[in-house]
């Protein structure tokens, strides 16, 4: 029987990266917790809307955390305070030290072309009662129309517009290569916390094969 693979820890160091990265001396499993609790922090003060990835380097006793979001201006704020004062918090109560913790923070140009934000995008709609059929149509023909992608899937599964027996429903337009790992599939998930359930989104972007 086949098994169904991660998108994107099936091409990992093909076409992507791991979302951690550094040099571990010692106490990995603390680092690794300490990752966990920054993306959660991050995620809780943020909002998940404004937030695609977050990215986080460490090089002995230096953090440096990469923010990638459409909002820049939100999560940095006048002069930069808010991202100040983010940096402070997260010191004091995660890391317990100063002076060891960076955050950049890098602006996604076009929301449409990553399916991270479009699964949350699609989320967000869904908890807000629109029709689900309405949702499904409305992320497909955004993302179709963008340039550079070349294929587009897009799914619902859940208790959708609250009906007693759960299902899965979906949407595809163009090519959408599951074998090739030299196919940049970019690809994103997301919670809708409804008062009949949870729903979930998946949504996959297919944006062209890399060539060496």
């Amino acid at each position: 029987m086949t098994h169904k693979t991660h998108p994107k820890i099936y091409r990992i160091k093909e076409t992507k990266d791991w979302l951690s990265r550094g040099f571990y001396e010692r106490g990995m499993k603390e680092k690794l917790e300490e990752d966990f609790k920054i993306r959660k922090f991050l995620e809780e003060k943020i909002g998940t809307l404004y937030i695609e990835k977050i990215e986080i380097e460490r090089d002995l006793d230096k953090i440096n955390v990469i923010l990638h979001t459409p909002r820049p201006g939100v999560i940095i704020g006048k002069k930069g305070q808010d991202i100040e004062k983010l940096k402070k918090e997260m010191e004091e109560k995660i890391l317990k030290q100063k002076g060891v913790l960076r955050i950049e923070v890098r602006e996604v140009e076009n929301p449409w072309t990553s399916a991270a934000l479009v699964a949350k995008w699609m989320a967000s709609q869904v908890e807000k009662r629109v029709p689900y059929r309405k949702v499904l149509k409305a992320a497909l023909a955004k993302v179709s129309s963008q340039k550079g992608v070349l294929g587009v899937r897009v799914q619902l599964k859940g208790r959708l517009d609250g009906t007693e027996i759960a299902r899965r429903e979906w949407m595809q337009k163009g090519r959408l290569p599951r074998q090739n790992l030299r196919a940049e599939v970019d690809y994103g998930e997301a919670q809708a916390f409804c008062t009949y359930g949870v729903v979930g989104a998946k949504v996959w972007i297919f944006k062209g094969e890399k060539l060496e």
